[in-house]
């Protein structure tokens, strides 16, 4: 008999507009634990009009033509999903709402949504949902197996004061004590949650990776890549620091996400930094697509401009890595940085800055050579260093590529992260 599996999510896990590594781990994974499609009805909507669920039997069938459709997905034709007996009857519960400090009618549809689940069911709820709220998880801690999947912790978000700060991480230990069992999706962050809470035996999941066609690189290497949400965290301040550093040099950047411009000044500045090339802002509307701005340094300089092209999603964002030849990521925190092995997975050089997962995301070819360079997080310098000797050492962009290429078939994809994840849920 398979078992239910009821999946507590954010109800922006499908929205395009803003992307997430969260949102695509919790939808890969979940696909994959349910298996095979299997005929059935839908059911029934719990928790109020905060709260909708979904059956992703249902889904799952809706979507299978465009996955399997897709040029990037030739492991799921090669390697079979999660067998038989790992799978799961996954019945997805979407909560709306600011989490982790949900509004009131949120709480009362999560307090609902978790009371009228059968007793002993096998719960996974996402961190986001699950870390911020433990007195509504506390009256079913033990009555149902509630397995929390921890992209973040919360504390570690950028942009909070010390106080708030301290009151997510009290909230967030309150909560990961209640839980059955704990997931993080990197070995550097399983253990960063073991010493924030002092848990022990919290599971390391990575995400997987969807196999891609290799990109095709240009003469001189200038095409550069940031693929990340447009927050303090993800670091395009310093990337616009570091490329004002490069004067002379032919290069465009192209960042896609979703977010708020940082901060953009004619000249092009930085604190504590002098800008070298002034910046001439261009907002367009190409017809039929997403608003464009692209940061000139200086009209007369075509070769050298930024352009934000707002969140992208398939066609479009493979697009965007087969026209890239670095990848670049300039985080202050990451749990894995899945954007990593995405580039890699077309061949791509990756420069990131070495926080978190992001090590391990990057990893090494089998002959140990480092597919790109890792920095210190919150250096300009550091990273105008890396771009530099990107732009100018033809030989140094060979070893890259070269060590990208035999990185991308070390990769694993999302079948493996789906198999992990089920032997832990089978087990509770």
């Amino acid at each position: 008999m398979i078992q239910p599996l009821f999946a507590v999510l954010p109800a922006s896990i499908d929205d395009p507009a803003a992307p997430s590594g969260g949102n695509r781990y919790d939808r890969e994974v979940l696909r994959r634990l349910a298996g095979e499609p299997r005929n059935g009805d839908p059911v029934p909507v719990a928790g109020g009009s905060s709260s909708t669920t979904t059956d992703i039997r249902l889904r799952a069938t809706a979507e299978r033509g465009s996955r399997h459709d897709s040029p990037v997905s030739r492991e799921e034709s090669t390697v079979p999903p999660v067998s038989p007996a790992l799978a799961f009857d996954v019945r997805e519960h979407l909560l709306g709402g600011d989490w982790p400090r949900p509004a009131e009618p949120d709480r009362r549809a999560m307090a609902t949504l978790l009371s009228t689940l059968p007793d002993d069911a096998l719960v996974l709820l996402d961190g986001l949902i699950a870390c911020g709220v433990p007195e509504l998880l506390e009256p079913h801690s033990t009555r149902l197996r509630l397995a929390v999947l921890v992209h973040l912790p919360l504390s570690d978000e950028t942009g909070l004061t010390g106080h708030e700060a301290t009151e997510l991480r009290a909230l967030e230990s309150r909560a990961l004590h209640l839980a059955t069992t704990v997931i993080a999706t990197s070995t550097p962050a399983a253990r960063r949650v073991e010493d924030l809470h002092g848990l022990s035996g919290v599971h390391a999941i990575p995400p997987g990776v969807d196999r891609a066609p290799r990109a095709t690189p240009s003469a001189d290497g200038g095409r550069l890549l940031n693929v990340a949400s447009l927050t303090p965290r993800k670091g395009q301040d310093i990337l616009l620091a570091a490329l004002a550093d490069l004067p002379g040099l032919p290069w465009t950047c192209t960042v896609a996400g979703a977010g708020r411009l940082p901060p953009i000044t004619p000249p092009w500045s930085h604190p504590g930094h002098e800008a070298r090339i002034p910046v001439d802002l261009v907002h367009r509307s190409p017809p039929g697509q997403p608003p464009t701005t692209e940061i000139y340094a200086g009209r007369a300089h075509g070769d050298r401009r930024v352009r934000f092209v707002g969140a992208l999603a398939g066609p479009a964002l493979d697009d965007a890595y087969a026209d890239a030849d670095l990848f670049v990521l300039p985080s202050r925190a990451e749990t894995y940085g899945m954007v990593v092995t995405e580039a890699l997975a077309r061949g791509l050089p990756v420069v990131a800055t070495d926080v978190g997962g992001v090590p391990e995301a990057l990893g090494t070819a089998p002959d140990g050579a480092v597919p790109g360079r890792l920095i210190p997080s919150g250096d300009p310098a550091a990273l105008a260093g890396a771009l530099r000797d990107w732009l100018t050492d033809p030989a140094l962009r060979d070893r890259w590529r070269a060590a990208a290429l035999a990185r991308r078939e070390t990769l694993t994809g999302w079948d493996e992260t789906a198999r992990r994840l089920a032997r832990v849920l089978a087990a509770l």
